[in-house]
């Protein structure tokens, strides 16, 4: 029998480009989130600057993370911009755990001047946390039909994404959720980023949520920092 995962999805205070101090900040919401799975937003360690230094998974400052999820069993799913096999620059997602760290998915679908400076991954990905597979996207992604249905097909029980959306997003992030979980027939949690966190974001709109798969919310956070959505899906 699979036991049950206890996921959350925060919303980290962040500061632009200071990868020490927003892992520290990762760090905190780790420990207080008392969950097997925690999702941070896209580009969480580094807040939505285009222009900041990629992230390597070997980086000192990541060390405050996995002790973190060392003393707590945890599997954290961070946001940052990291260099791809290639050398090319990804808008990825690491993947933390007492084992350390390692880049697990890249942004498939690039929006905005995000083309500028990063190339786009190679698509859909899957991850098996305690025989719970879990489907990974980030922001744009959630949006795209391609990104969704290759994720589907790929039999996950639950589908994680970290965003950055504008206050006014509300309804997008909303439907995409929905349509999500609807699609893949699995439980979605979306991680979004709340107050300022650069790249002229003054304000974004926090709202992270958890989904069941017929679209029902099940947790949902706040418009604040420090907020977070946490369940315990069975």
């Amino acid at each position: 029998m699979r036991a049950p995962l206890t996921i959350a999805a925060v919303q980290p205070v962040c500061i632009p480009k200071d990868v020490a101090s927003n892992a520290r900040e990762h760090a905190r919401l780790i420990r207080n989130a008392e969950a097997r799975v925690v999702v941070f937003p896209e580009l969480s360690l580094t807040g939505y600057e285009l222009d900041a230094e990629c992230v390597s998974p070997a980086d000192g400052a990541l060390t405050a993370i996995v002790e973190a999820c060392a003393e707590t069993d945890t599997i954290a799913l961070v946001g940052a911009p990291v260099v791809g096999a290639a050398g090319k620059a990804h808008i990825g997602t690491l993947r933390v755990s007492s084992a350390g760290t390692d880049v697990v998915y890249r942004k498939s679908h690039l929006g905005g001047d995000e083309p500028t400076r990063f190339s786009p991954g190679d698509g859909a990905v899957a991850i098996d946390v305690d025989r719970w597979r879990i489907g990974l996207g980030i922001c744009k992604d959630t949006g795209a039909d391609r990104h969704i249905a290759d994720t589907a097909a790929l039999d996950v029980d639950l589908y994680v994404a970290g965003l950055v959306h504008l206050p006014e997003e509300r309804d997008i992030h909303e439907q995409r959720g929905i349509k999500i979980a609807r699609a893949c027939d699995t439980y979605v949690a979306f991680a979004s980023f709340a107050g300022p966190t650069g790249g002229g974001y003054e304000q974004t709109l926090g709202l992270s949520t958890i989904w069941s798969a017929d679209g029902s919310p099940i947790a949902r956070a706040g418009v604040a920092p420090d907020d977070m959505a946490r369940a315990s899906l069975v």
